[in-house]
Order: C-alpha cells, then structure tokens, then sequence
C-alpha cells in the first residue's frame, strides 16, 4: 500500500480541523503523535530511560511552559552544553525545527545540525531532518546540513513531501486519524499492527513509500 505525503499547508489545516470539528485540544495531539520532543522526553522517562534535554530557546507558549514543568518535577536533565552531552548519549531524537521551518538555521542550532551530521551515534529525526526544507529536502551540496542524512524518520500522521528524498528507516506514527479526515485530505492509514502506535515503511527501490 503506497503512503501519499501531506505538504505543510494541508498539515496546518488538517491540524485546525482536527482541533475544531475532530473535538481535539492541541495538546492531545501532541501526546498521540509525539511530535514534540519534550512530550517524547516524558514517555522515555517513564518507560525507564534517562533522557536528556537540549532547549537553548524556550517557547513561551503555556503549553511548553507547563511542559516544560512536568519535566522538571521528574528531575529530567536540561542541559545548555549540547556537545558534551552528545559524548554521553545512546541516541539522539532530532526534534530541533517543525515541519514549517524555513532556512536560514539561526545561533546557537548552527553547531548542533552539524554535529547531528557528523555523529556516529544514531538519530532519529521528527517528520524531517532538521535543516531540511520539508518540501525541497536536504539543502543544496556546500551548505548547512547537506549531508545531515539520519538512520532514522518517524513522520506524524503522514510522510511530508521531503520524504522522497530520505533514505533510511521510515516510521510512520499517528494512529488517531478517522476514515472520513484521512479519505478528505487524501491520506492513507497504514496497517498498524495489534496495539503498536507506529508502523514501518520501508521505502521501495523505485522510491515509493510502500507497506
């Protein structure tokens, strides 16, 4: 089964109405589709592991500041060095810049893309790598990370258009969407299997997304 894309627009108004008549509050999408790094610090604390923060830039939001409470009151680490802490990781969760991001990458997040690049730890980047036009793809040969190309993606509700350039493991998470929202905006539900909340897409060697 071919996975179709969801371009920014359409995800920004798939969200809106998902927030309207689909009777969702912003943050329960975030906790069903992960897309916020620090909602995914959160599981991963619970689930046992010890993760670490990097959040040079705060956003000021209600939402993140109540997020960012939560992570406190479980003494979950934020640190400002984003390097050293790279020295002491198993594995890094790319969740730096939104589908929505657009180039130039602005101090103090010049470093870090390049270190993402570079790293031989493994990354698992959010709906796409950050520095990546989420349209475009990875930037153009000489620039700011055109070789940041990370072992794994997981896309929230659909792959984004940027995907057709990705090689690697493809996630796909987002197991909330209805019959009658996904037929509107022309998505494909995958094949979740028993209660699992994400489902592999391995891309096809003509460069479809297939399940």
């Amino acid at each position: 089964m071919a996975l179709k894309t969801l371009a920014p627009v359409k995800a920004a108004d798939l969200d809106k109405e998902l927030m309207s008549s689909g009777g969702f509050s912003l943050d329960q999408l975030m906790e069903l589709a992960g897309g916020d790094g620090l909602v995914a610090a959160r599981h991963l604390h619970h689930f046992g592991y010890k993760p670490t923060i990097y959040y040079p830039v705060p956003s000021k939001p209600e939402l993140f500041v109540g997020l960012q409470k939560q992570l406190k009151s479980l003494s979950i680490t934020f640190t400002e060095d984003f390097h050293s802490s790279m020295g002491s990781t198993d594995f890094i969760i790319d969740a730096i810049f939104g589908f929505s991001f657009k180039p130039p990458v602005r101090e103090p997040f010049p470093s870090v893309v390049e270190a993402l690049a570079e790293t031989s730890k493994p990354v698992l980047s959010v709906d796409s790598p950050s520095c990546w036009d989420v349209e475009g793809g990875p930037p153009k040969e000489g620039e700011l990370g055109a070789k940041f190309m990370p072992p794994y993606l997981i896309s929230l509700t659909a792959p984004k258009p940027s995907i057709k350039f990705y090689k690697g493991t493809h996630f796909v998470g987002g197991r909330f969407l209805s019959e009658d929202m996904a037929q509107k905006y022309d998505l494909t539900v995958p094949d979740y299997h028993g209660v699992d909340q994400i489902v592999e897409a391995p891309v096809d060697a003509s460069g479809g997304e297939k399940l």
